[in-house]
């Protein structure tokens, strides 16, 4: 693999290949071209099913456990082995800050592969039942667990090489083929780990076939094509509903991470000075970019104004600039168009109401966006209910510990959030009244491979990581014999 290649290939049946187009991938902290990628069409996407097909109908893919183990375990020293052209890759393309890169952008991810390597030899894909008596005779059951076929597998710009493994991993620890198409804005990203397949794995030829295109047509045979059994989906709720009503024509196994609002709840006797800083930073990992970051303060309303001069002292620590500098926190938006949707949201609500601290400025040249912090904010106003995907905090007063869990529970979402209390308990018990897939405890981190991820609500269907992060991607087939 080429580090920054300017000319990537799909990966369609085992061969690298091109398409008759390409379009061009940005720099989003120069708003330069870095390379190009094929534009797959219809034509490329039921190619790439074909092949997927084929090698989960006509192989012993699906069968031989030991194997994929083996490949798995190929797949993981391969990108060990590649990192650095990856980190490299990653920072250039989706703007990640390079320490970013040395967590969730690159380097925990690797980890999920090595997570389900070692997974897959001791999960039991069959379950004894027993023997019951029926009809007279005597019945032994067992249960058995089998690839559930297919998989089409669309992800986002925001975090590229975790959301591909997180989804491509369990899907061929289970058994399953798949057609992983990246996002327009970063296809060279996922292009690039199906030439790391490709070259230096023995995962058969169909097995793993990797898109990339600037359009919805690709994205829609995917999701409607008879041949495909599962669609996995993470990005927009919109989009997620769209793709929901379009594989429900041949009754699609479909998960989906969607969107998310989550809020951080800062308890009347919490440490408000170690909280705010927390929820400054978190608010500017990526850029505001991630779909559980939590982008709702949640404060004592007697305290809201003490609270808010905190979080913008925060704020103003933050290292923003070039990502590649290893002291750089936070880095740009990934589009001129992403970049003038936070500011419009900003400037709404502005005029709703909220009072800007401070921020709400561009910052050139490139993507970027100065962090931003909105104080006072109306829990039904547009930006404390839509998904603005940038450095925005809204500070939001409450007035007693129903009235917060009650705003955390006014949202479509149900992602994620944070509860922060001197006691544990008093913690642990508000965030179990919250509505949400995930929930961090006074700063605590769940996210890891065996951690299963996902939401409540519009913010998805199902799990990634851990165990049901694998038996997404499984059926269960029932026996029964006469004893």
């Amino acid at each position: 693999m080429t580090e920054q290649a300017p000319d990537r290939r799909l990966l369609i049946d085992g061969r690298l290949t091109r398409a008759k187009t390409t379009f061009a991938s940005l720099n989003p902290a120069t708003g330069a071209v870095i390379g190009h990628a094929p534009d797959a069409g219809e034509a490329e996407a039921e190619a790439a099913i074909a092949a997927a097909r084929r090698a989960f109908d006509t192989t012993t893919w699906a069968t031989v456990r030991d194997f994929r183990a083996h490949c798995l375990d190929q797949l993981h020293r391969t990108l060990v082995e590649h990192k650095e052209e990856l980190r490299a890759l990653t920072i250039a393309e989706v703007g990640a800050p390079h320490q970013l890169t040395a967590g969730a952008q690159l380097e925990e991810p690797i980890g999920v592969v090595r997570w389900y390597a070692d997974l897959l030899p001791s999960y039991e894909f069959s379950r004894d039942l027993g023997v019951a008596e029926a009809r007279g005779a005597r019945h032994r059951r067992w249960v058995e667990k089998e690839a559930a076929g297919v998989v089409s597998a669309i992800i986002p710009y925001n975090y590229p090489n975790q959301i591909a493994l997180a989804k491509i991993t369990p899907a061929l620890a289970a058994g399953c083929t798949v057609v992983l198409k990246g996002a327009p804005d970063t296809p060279l990203v996922t292009l690039a780990l199906g030439e790391l397949i490709a070259e230096h794995t023995d995962i058969p030829a169909g097995v793993v076939n990797i898109l990339s295109s600037s359009g919805a047509a690709a994205g829609e045979v995917m999701t409607t094509h008879p041949d495909v059994d599962v669609v996995t989906f993470t990005g927009s709720t919109a989009t997620g509903r769209r793709i929901m009503a379009a594989a429900s024509e041949t009754v699609k196994r479909v998960f989906l991470e969607l969107g998310g609002k989550s809020a951080m709840v800062l308890l009347d006797d919490a440490d408000f000075q170690a909280a705010s800083m927390m929820a400054a930073f978190m608010s500017c990992s990526h850029a505001g970019q991630g779909c559980a970051i939590c982008t709702r303060l949640l404060v004592p309303r007697e305290r809201h104004d003490e609270i808010v001069a905190m979080v913008a002292q925060g704020l103003a620590h933050i290292p923003v600039g070039d990502p590649t500098d290893p002291a750089t926190y936070m880095g740009p938006l990934i589009s001129e168009r992403q970049r003038d949707k936070v500011d419009a949201m900003v400037r709404r609500a502005v005029s709703d109401g909220a009072k800007l601290v401070c921020g709400g400025e561009r910052m050139d040249p490139g993507f970027f966006y100065r962090p931003t912090l909105l104080a006072g904010v109306d829990p039904d106003s547009e930006i404390a209910q839509e998904e603005v995907f940038g450095p925005v905090l809204s500070v939001i007063p409450y007035d007693d510990e129903a009235d917060a869990v009650r705003i955390a529970n006014n949202s479509a979402y149900g992602l994620s959030g944070a509860v922060f209390s001197a006691t544990e308990e008093r913690a642990v018990n508000v965030a179990r009244r919250i509505r949400s897939g995930t929930c961090s405890i006074n700063g605590g981190n769940y996210f890891a491979p065996d951690s299963p991820f996902g939401g409540y609500k519009q913010s998805g269907l199902g799990r990634e990581y851990g165990v049901e992060g694998l038996e997404e991607f499984l059926e269960t087939k029932t026996f029964g014999v006469v004893a």
